[in-house]
């Protein structure tokens, strides 16, 4: 029986991507972890890997086309002695084709109507959480025939996903009803217009010159996300200014010693350790929100803001409470690097409690971050000037002084508690050599 091969979601946040190249081709044989295509998301360009054999009977989407469903079928596999005549209803090759894309192509409609509408492919199951449950096309075909709950099988393929083997020998359970309240649930109202059309924008400098520039995934999904982040997370700031003179002449020593090893630390590697251990000295502040509930860590990963060109990664640095300064540096590098040519996986950007934006290296005093969910806070570092200080001897010095703005999200931090969490960080950053104890 013919096969789909569905988008898949390449990420937890993943609706829709563009499929970027095809590697394989019509009539090629492909066994489960052979890769079949590249599949650019809003944050990199992945490789999907098959779950299934067979042959490639049709494949359903050119590549280069953008705005591509999750779960939107885009080829079809055949079982060995099936062929071509097995499809049937697939929809046309080239975008001409399709309907959907020209709902003026009169021509194509009759084509259409004619056409027998192919059966769906089973809905994707879903977890009672409301998380997804990720399973082959195939396997949720034989589990809807059996009657089998995907929820109670574990999955044996890539990333637990669920395959033909995982069903054929399972036996059918009672799948408990949906909540009543979930198909009572009222419509979401449509969003408010945040702003004014497209076209209305360009009405006001018609006769300007201009140069249109079409978002990419990414600044779209910055936009909406960073813009909700904005409206519905309560933030509040705080602000303090960091003495680093202690630190620049401790970081001078270390970066001496390490000079054989190819290490070079950056002050950014000690505000990375400065974080992670504060947090580890205020837990309640190791946390982050989940809806209706906290979710509060225990280990310490640490987010980093990084620029890339059209847009920004935030790559975590996991247990970097529990990591030397020089490992640290190291593996920020690495992330930077890779976050700069979008070769890093969900997994390296996703998750996080408590984020790092650093502008000093671009001479930016001090500004106000974004809180980027589920993160219950970013720290928004300027550049380290010297300014005249009292010193503890209550004499008039100079110093070089860091100015840094903590936004906190409300719902998960109170203002007492944030505090606390800023001044274990200034503390850290102003005795470095207690954060090596």
């Amino acid at each position: 029986m013919p096969t789909e091969i569905l988008m898949p979601a390449l990420s937890p946040t993943m609706e829709e991507g563009t499929l970027a190249k095809w590697l394989v081709k019509e009539g090629d044989t492909v066994s489960s972890g052979d890769l079949l295509a590249e599949i650019e998301t809003d944050k990199a360009t992945m490789e999907f890997e098959a779950v299934d054999e067979g042959i490639v009977g049709k494949i359903l989407i050119p590549e280069g086309t953008e705005g591509v469903k999750v779960n939107t079928a885009i080829a079809i596999l055949l079982e060995d002695g099936e062929s071509a005549d097995d499809i049937a209803a697939a929809p046309a090759k080239t975008p001409e084709a399709a309907p959907a894309a020209d709902a003026g192509n009169e021509a194509a409609a009759p084509a259409a109507s004619e056409a027998p509408a192919p059966a769906p492919a089973p809905a994707a199951p879903v977890k009672a959480d409301g998380g997804r449950i990720f399973a082959s096309p195939l396997a949720r075909r034989i589990a809807a025939q059996k009657g089998l709950d995907l929820a109670q099988i574990k999955g044996s393929g890539p990333h637990g996903r669920i395959v033909k083997a995982d069903v054929e020998g399972a036996t059918a359970t009672a799948t408990p009803p949906a909540p009543a309240a979930a198909a009572a649930a009222p419509a979401t109202a449509p969003a408010a217009a945040s702003g004014p059309s497209a076209d209305m924008v360009a009405r006001m400098y018609e006769g300007r010159e201009y140069e249109e520039i079409q978002l990419d995934g990414m600044r779209k999904t910055i936009a909406a996300r960073l813009g909700e982040a904005k409206q519905t997370i309560p933030h509040f700031y705080l602000r303090r200014d960091i003495k680093l003179d202690a630190l620049l002449k401790f970081r001078s020593q270390l970066n001496k010693q390490l000079e054989g090893r190819g290490v070079k630390l950056s002050v950014n590697d000690f505000i990375i350790k400065a974080v992670a251990n504060a947090l580890q000295q205020v837990p309640a502040c190791n946390a982050v929100w989940a809806g209706d509930r906290v979710l509060q860590l225990k280990p310490s990963d640490v987010a980093v803001a990084v620029a890339i060109e059209g847009g920004l990664f935030t790559p975590v640095l996991q247990d970097a409470d529990m990591k030397s300064l020089s490992a640290l540096s190291t593996e920020m590098k690495d992330l930077a690097a890779r976050a700069r040519e979008r070769k890093l996986a969900p997994h390296e950007y996703q998750g996080g409690t408590f984020a790092i934006s650093n502008l000093g290296m671009f001479g930016i005093d001090n500004f106000d971050a974004i809180v980027n969910p589920p993160h219950a806070g970013i720290l928004a570092v300027g550049t380290g000037v010297k300014k005249p200080v009292v010193g503890d001897d209550g004499e008039l010095t100079v110093a070089t002084v860091m100015s840094v703005t903590m936004s906190v999200d409300h719902r998960v931090i109170d203002g007492a508690l944030g505090a606390e969490l800023l001044k274990a960080i200034v503390d850290n950053l102003e005795n470095p050599m207690v954060m090596l104890a």
